[in-house]
């Protein structure tokens, strides 16, 4: 046993033989080791990780200092290119709770599904750093209320205002109950829809229990039995 030591019987030198004593040296074979998988934070799935969340928690608010996420990605072939700017609010990076690349990365991804507004090539989105037509922001829930003026969003909803549509970090975080564990889902339906404002696209009704919401109703505000939907084309 590790941290035992046994006490051997004495023995006088006549009583015990002389022996030369040997010993076979065992060399461990070396096994190869896997490559380790950091674990998530609490709460959080890979899918999360994949939409810029770093740590499920809500900042309520910051400086309201937006920096423009660097870089830029192409359009798929398209009729037409519209070009949208990313943008986050520096306190959510220095917190330490979003990866500005990957959120930008996820919401360029949902925009170019075949899902989304350019269903059948004829709308796609190239995201640059530089002028744009349409900015994307998210922002803490008091930075995004202050971003949505004359809007009453109280920071639990996102908007469209002007071109810019505002995404609040509480419902980028925590969706809401008619999504379940859909997150994802959800996070692909707020950008969806605030874009299809910025796209020119007003509210639509609920169209009743059971049947498919469009994405532009408000869904955030509650599904009343119709079924949640992320997409202009499902």
């Amino acid at each position: 046993m590790a941290g035992c030591t046994g006490t051997p019987s004495a023995a006088s030198p006549s009583d015990t033989p002389t022996r030369t004593p040997t010993s076979t040296a065992v060399t461990p074979t070396p096994t190869p080791s896997s490559p380790s998988t950091p674990a998530l934070p609490p709460g959080l799935t890979e899918a999360d990780v994949a939409a810029g969340v770093l740590l499920r928690q809500v900042p309520q608010s910051g400086a309201g200092s937006l920096v423009v996420v660097p870089g830029s990605s192409e359009a798929p072939a398209s009729q037409r290119v519209r070009t949208v700017r990313v943008e986050v609010e520096q306190d959510l990076i220095d917190a330490g709770v979003l990866d500005p690349v990957a959120f930008a990365t996820f919401a360029l991804g949902v925009l170019n599904d075949p899902r989304s507004w350019g269903s059948g090539g004829t709308m796609s989105f190239a995201r640059t750093d530089g002028d744009a037509e349409m900015r994307l922001v998210v922002a803490a829930p008091d930075t995004s209320a202050a971003l949505c003026r004359p809007l009453r969003t109280l920071g639990t909803m996102s908007c469209r205002n002007g071109d810019a549509a505002i995404l609040t970090w509480y419902r980028w975080v925590e969706a809401i109950p008619d999504y379940g564990e859909d997150r994802t889902g959800y996070r692909q339906y707020v950008v969806n829809h605030e874009i299809g404002h910025a796209l020119g696209h007003g509210h639509d009704p609920n169209p009743g229990v059971g049947q498919l919401a469009p994405v532009m109703m408000q869904q955030t505000k509650g599904l009343d039995g119709a079924l949640p939907n992320p997409w202009p084309f499902p």
